[in-house]
């Protein structure tokens, strides 16, 4: 696991699609070592043989795909649910400090009523908080462990118990509740809860590449942009334009989420590659499966600690901005009615004048009605 033999396996991930050629790989290692250790010669096959010792009781059609449970289970809860809890709990911090924020809404990209700030940080915490459950309902399918089936299913040349045992020691040595497969023929022959796990990442990615785009958005500018968030300056934007900053950890988060989704759909096509008694296309189901967990973890807490915790509110713009909305008016219909609201939105957007100074010229609002009534504050709730 220190990777002291790593070049001992020559194996490319593209070759058998049973894994064959890495099980038979792992089991020469494994036997040449426990020769070494015992003062035999490397390749006698003596005392420890490869295939009779090895290999007893198990084949490379049950071995791999207890593998790759392992492999995937262990990952997320070490690696990937740590990094998605602590991108949420980034998400809340902001979530809280910027409650009172107003902000202009947009729908279709287009002004509409007033958020808070903190409201759309509470809508991304919540995407998050929802991936992680999606993820962790999707363990108990994972840790279902196909060893025991050993060829075909079922379960020739295994000793009794053999299974039961080794899902026990796994769960002792790693802390994870694994078992023995209840269907060795569904375990060997299907990668369904491969192809589930890959399908909630790519669920957790579409919300991280709209939470990243949303950041994209409101950092854009300074000038030209909404420039509604500063993101942490981390490097240069531009090799000819002096002072340019680019808001480099969104876009790389949106470039993992790209490729996870690509990787879900090689899960896809490798998890339906199962004929008859076993899967064909494991290595490679493996290989981006394992990858998916990898970058999603990696880049959750990147985009944590290099842009969620060091972004800053550009207050004053923001609520420059909401007070001269004049989709303000919407608040206006139950008093003054839609025509009349319509109206008044016309004549502000024309004229580029707030919404106030336009229903209390036209004689729709006495100016303390029309200041109280266009608060921006309780329009956005609680």
């Amino acid at each position: 696991a220190d990777g002291r033999w790593d070049g001992d396996f020559p194996i490319d991930i593209y070759q058998t699609g049973s894994g064959t050629s890495t099980n038979m790989n792992a089991n020469e290692v494994i036997s040449n070592r426990a020769i070494q250790i015992l003062g035999g010669e490397v390749g006698s096959k003596s005392p420890v043989h490869p295939n009779d010792h090895v290999n007893m009781g198990q084949s490379s059609n049950d071995v791999i795909p207890t593998a790759i449970h392992v492999a995937a289970y262990l990952e997320v809860i070490e690696a990937l649910l740590p990094a998605f809890h602590h991108l949420h709990a980034a998400l809340l911090d902001k979530s809280v400090a910027f409650d009172d924020a107003l902000k202009t809404g947009r729908t279709h990209l287009m002004d509409a009523m007033p958020v808070r700030l903190g409201q759309e940080f509470g809508g991304y915490a919540a995407q998050i908080k929802a991936g992680i459950e999606r993820v962790e309902a999707s363990l108990p399918r994972l840790a279902e462990l196909a060893l025991g089936g050993t060829a075909v299913g079922t379960g020739i040349n295994a000793l009794p118990g053999f299974a039961a045992a080794v899902a026990v020691r796994l769960s002792e040595i790693t802390g994870a509740p694994f078992r023995e497969a209840d269907n060795h023929f569904a375990a060997q022959a299907s990668m369904d809860a491969c192809v589930e796990l890959s399908g909630q990442l790519k669920a957790v990615a579409v919300s991280l590449m709209k939470i990243s785009n949303d950041l994209r958005w409101m950092n854009s500018g300074p000038i030209a942009g909404l420039g509604e968030i500063v993101l942490p300056a981390l490097q240069p934007g531009s090799s000819i334009m002096p002072g340019k900053i680019n808001p480099v950890i969104p876009e790389a988060m949106t470039m993992v989420c790209a490729q996870v989704f690509g990787n879900d759909q090689v899960v896809t096509i490798a998890g339906q590659s199962g004929t008859f008694e076993l899967n064909v296309m494991l290595p490679v189901l493996a290989r981006n499966l394992l990858e998916s967990i990898t970058l999603l973890a990696n880049a959750s807490r990147v985009l944590a600690d290099l842009a969620i915790a060091g972004l800053v509110a550009n207050r004053d713009k923001m609520l420059y901005l909401v007070d001269k909305n004049p989709i303000l008016v919407t608040a206006l219909n139950p008093v003054i009615g839609y025509d009349k609201a319509a109206q008044a939105a016309k004549k502000a957007y024309a004229e580029g004048r707030t919404v106030k100074e336009v229903v209390v010229e036209l004689g729709f609002l006495d100016e303390a009605e029309a200041t109280r009534l266009l608060d921006a504050r309780p329009m956005t709730g609680d």
